[in-house]
């Protein structure tokens, strides 16, 4: 049977080596065998146990109640999502910030940074965007902390092997979105530079980097549509993100020439 180093079971399950640490450490979700060096060694048994868990975090369920599930000693319950963003948000109308950035640490271990971000953060803050100036005003301080957070993903990112990536907003943007992006990149073995403020003309041709991941929200005009499509046929490494991707075309001759 294949082993697996804690790096390999990352990349391969898109988790970061934290959050795996954590099921191991503090919820006894996994049971990694060691190297003579000490190091842990995953098998293929570990691995399918690794997406059983993220499969019923996905649906939702609280990785504290995810044990209890495997060893099939429990039925299961409805979703924790909420109850982690009522956790924020009960902190942060207390004003207790600190709670907020220790909440936000201990759930960035423990779930994998898509769930939490999809599934609690961006919900938290379309709550949060739907009430008056009271709310708002909580809104930025999340905005500001996630920010922190996301920087520190960013430098934890750096501190391993990746390729470069390039992430930017283009036109009228929510720039906290580009600082939420940047945290589920974090986890995909890749240096991340973000320009934290969207441009309106962006100058991309000079730039060098594995990929470039064009943040944009809404309708894509005539001009930006021409202008996609020209990065694409320089043969430029641009991905369209936001919600502007769903709403556009593939630009024309982007990947004609591939079988």
């Amino acid at each position: 049977m294949s082993q697996y180093s804690i790096g390999e079971v990352a990349r391969i399950c898109g988790i970061n080596p934290v959050t795996l640490r954590a099921w191991q450490r503090r919820y006894g979700l996994l049971k990694p065998q060691r190297s003579e060096g000490g190091h842990r060694l995953f098998d293929d048994n570990d691995l399918d146990t690794i997406r059983t868990i993220l499969s019923w975090i996905n649906r939702g369920v609280p990785v504290g109640q995810v044990k209890a599930l495997l060893e099939g000693t429990v039925a299961p319950l409805p979703s924790g999502w909420s109850q982690s963003e009522h956790r924020l948000l009960d902190a942060l109308q207390n004003s207790n910030m600190q709670k907020v950035r220790q909440l936000l640490s201990e759930l960035g271990r423990d779930y994998p940074a898509m769930a939490l971000v999809n599934n609690v953060l961006r919900p938290l803050r379309t709550r949060l965007s739907s009430g008056g100036p009271a709310l708002m005003l909580l809104r930025n301080l999340l905005d500001g902390i996630l920010i922190e957070h996301a920087v520190m993903c960013l430098n934890a990112a750096r501190k391993r092997p990746g390729v470069r990536v390039v992430l930017l907003g283009w036109g009228t943007i929510d720039s906290t979105e580009l600082w939420l992006e940047a945290i589920i990149r974090s986890e995909e073995g890749v240096q991340i530079d973000l320009l934290p403020q969207p441009l309106e003309e962006p100058q991309l041709e000079n730039l060098r980097a594995h990929q470039i991941l064009v943040w944009s929200e809404g309708r894509l005009t005539r001009v930006q549509k021409n202008r996609l499509a020209q990065w694409h046929e320089q043969g430029l490494p641009v991905e369209l993100l936001g919600s502007a991707a769903l709403l556009t075309d593939p630009a024309p001759g982007a990947g004609d020439d591939h079988d």
